[in-house]
């Protein structure tokens, strides 16, 4: 019971993730085209992997053609032996045999020879799809730099249009601050120095006050 709810955990998921990747992919088209390369790149690789198993496949055929033709000359030679000795009974058996690795060292070539023609039908086509997968390679990379380009010079025009209307109100705004705090400074400087003045103009007079006293 627990596996089962595991599994329908782990598929909502992925089934979540999927959508999401989805709809990402509508909104970047180029993310849908990396994706695309990669299933391409992909397909290529099997296609590879099938054309190794040709050239093995052709190369069996030819293993197996050159041993059936050698049986059947063997065979042949063995029958012209045996019939120069007067052997019925072995010339016969040695044609029968000749005949049928005769036959199937025929069979053998025929299918070697249409397992080199699918071999290289195949090169040809692999070799085009390599062609097209580099262009489209060649083609994403151009979209991806007139991309970069088109959201450099939008995030530059969004500056350029933000420094046009906003900045010169921020700049009078900020000098206006500054000359608020200049004032704030001067003043709170100019009130000190006056309290400072007048306690000495008092300390003065109480000085000549004292001096007539005396």
């Amino acid at each position: 019971m627990a596996i089962n709810i595991f599994t329908r955990m782990k598929d909502s998921i992925s089934a979540d993730l999927h959508e999401l990747m989805d709809k990402k992919e509508q909104k970047n088209p180029i993310t849908a085209l990396n994706q695309y390369l990669r299933q391409s790149e992909q397909e290529k690789e099997k296609v590879r992997k099938l054309i190794e198993r040709q050239y093995k496949l052709k190369e069996e055929f030819s293993r197996e053609y050159l041993k059936a033709q050698d049986l059947a000359d063997k065979r042949l030679k063995q029958s012209e032996v045996a019939e120069k000795a007067e052997e019925a009974d072995l010339y016969d058996f040695a044609m029968k045999e000749h005949e049928e690795y005769q036959a199937r060292a025929i069979r053998l070539k025929a299918s070697r020879e249409e397992a080199i023609e699918q071999l290289t039908s195949l090169e040809n086509k692999y070799e085009e799809m390599k062609h097209r997968l580099k262009d489209m390679h060649m083609r994403r990379m151009e979209l991806m730099g007139r991309e970069n380009i088109a959201r450099a010079n939008q995030q530059m025009n969004r500056v350029i249009e933000d420094v046009s209307d906003k900045p010169f109100a921020k700049f009078a705004e900020l000098e206006q601050y500054i000359e608020n705090l200049e004032y704030q400074v001067n003043n709170a400087f100019y009130k000190s120095g006056f309290d400072t003045k007048i306690a000495k103009l008092e300390k003065e007079m109480e000085e000549k006050k004292n001096s007539k006293s005396e």
